[in-house]
């Protein structure tokens, strides 16, 4: 129940596709540095030159056939090209030629260190500028023949050719970035789908934090509730399969969205029942775990008599929820084994919820003593009596919830009465006012088709009682 979303790194297929050959300068520099040396015909300086700058000119480029650029390594790079700058006393060709491979150095590096690249080649070039200016003590000429030129053109060859690296990882960059794009929205897709089987108070965290997810579970206070549909037992046996699922399929879904909004625990489905419980992962306290729980078997029941409406007209008669409810302790977290497991409930109060819905009357929704004495205080209950239970050994009292509307009078925003012939339904919490005058209407049509017919039978009984 673990989600987890591992992308291929960009780097890594790119390090595949592009040789291993980062710091062309260096090649720059090693033909500057001979160059130099031809130049001066082998002087005592050159040569210096030549010797400071080839060995780790050298190394560099075998250690980054192994391994990635790094600041060390631009770092060297760097100082090596302001060396010889340097040394050759800001010749202006050549280290116009130089600083540009610098530059193109500076700007592939990372930007934190692109300052301490920049302080490093001017005080590299600035203090061997002095060594050479105290070693030779004449200023050097380099830009007879064709030292500049060549070192020029090779310096433009070499930024080209970064150019041309720096795009090509572009796309390359920018083709792996659209994979990953692709496999994200896939596992976007797939998570999302897997998410409806597994209730948000569950999966949620574990996406937020990546979380382990491990068998752990703890004892902890709740108030459960179980219901199911009384009657479809009965129905099931006439009627087809296409509507014994349309019909459960939309008194859960209806279902689930009451559960939903009060922010229920829905744990599962069984058969045409469901379970949910208020207390874990997040609880509001005990006592207001248990109004919650309440307030949403009641939101059920009113659901109901909607659904039981378009279901009458449907032919479907007779569907009515019960509903068991207990508050108390029991076991709480995920069960299973670490291939698969399940966020769930254990113990002796998920069976008494379940006992209490199985006795309970159509349309009835019966609690436990616990879940009365927190719930007392807001709604109107009715004792329904003491029960000797299945699995427990002393008897069981259980309460009533009744309707909040029932006592209200013309306050009340249901109106629901079935007579043989005759379904009354009606529900003002949904009805709009520029729908009263169609519904008086309707009403006031029915008042003059009974009226007739109670003129007609009316002759009829008299007939019958000469």
């Amino acid at each position: 129940m673990s989600f987890s979303v591992r992308l291929k790194s960009p780097t890594s297929s790119e390090n595949n596709e592009v040789s291993r050959f980062d710091y062309p300068e260096i090649l720059v520099l090693l033909l500057t540095v001979v160059l130099v040396a031809v130049h001066f015909e082998f002087d005592s300086t050159s040569m210096a030159l030549l010797a400071i700058v080839c060995l780790p000119s050298l190394m560099i480029l075998i250690y980054n056939y192994q391994h990635q650029p790094s600041f060390w390594t631009s770092n060297i790079v760097v100082v090596l090209l302001s060396t010889v700058i340097g040394s050759m006393q800001f010749c202006t060709v050549l280290s116009l030629s130089l600083a540009l491979l610098i530059g193109i150095r500076i700007i592939l590096s990372d930007p934190e260190n692109r300052l301490k690249l920049i302080m490093i080649s001017a005080i590299t070039a600035m203090m061997f500028y002095y060594v050479s200016i105290t070693l030779s003590r004449e200023v050097m000429d380099c830009n007879e023949g064709l030292l500049s030129p060549t070192i020029l053109l090779a310096s433009i060859v070499t930024i080209f050719w970064q150019f041309w690296n720096v795009y090509h990882k572009y796309l390359n960059r920018k083709k792996t970035a659209k994979q990953a794009k692709g496999r994200l929205n896939t596992m976007v897709s797939v998570i999302s789908k897997l998410t409806r089987f597994i209730p948000p108070q569950v999966w949620q965290p574990i996406v937020k934090s990546d979380s382990v997810v491990h068998v752990n579970n703890k004892r902890a206070k709740l108030t459960i509730m179980f219901s199911d549909i009384a009657g479809f037992t009965e129905l099931s046996d006439s009627l087809s399969s296409d509507n014994l699922a349309d019909i459960l399929n939309t008194y859960m879904k209806c279902m689930t969205i009451i559960a939903n909004r009060h922010g229920a625990m829905l744990d599962k489905f069984v058969g045409d029942g469901m379970v949910c419980f208020f207390g874990e992962p997040n609880s509001r306290g005990t006592r207001q775990d248990a109004l919650d729980c309440v307030a949403m078997a009641i939101d059920m029941r009113r659901e109901m008599r909607s659904l039981r409406q378009e279901w009458r007209l449907m032919g479907f008669e007779g569907l009515y929820v019960r509903i068991g409810i207990t508050t108390g302790y029991c076991h709480v977290g995920n069960f299973g084994s670490n291939n698969r497991m399940s966020y769930t409930i254990i113990g002796k109060e998920a069976n008494l919820a379940s006992r209490l819905e199985s006795i309970a009357g159509k349309g009835d929704i019966l609690i436990s003593q616990r879940t009365y004495d927190y719930v007392c205080h807001d709604y109107e209950c009715e004792y329904a009596g003491t029960y000797q239970l299945k699995g427990f050994d002393s008897s069981i009292n259980a309460w009533q919830v009744l309707d909040p509307d029932a006592n209200k009078g013309r306050l009340s925003k249901w109106v629901d009465h079935t007579l043989p012939g005759f379904n009354l339904h009606l529900n003002f919490k949904d009805m709009q006012n520029y729908d009263y005058k169609e519904i008086k209407n309707k009403l006031n049509f029915a008042l003059e088709r009974i009226e007739k017919e109670e003129k007609i039978m009316a002759p009829d009984k008299e007939g019958k009682g000469k």
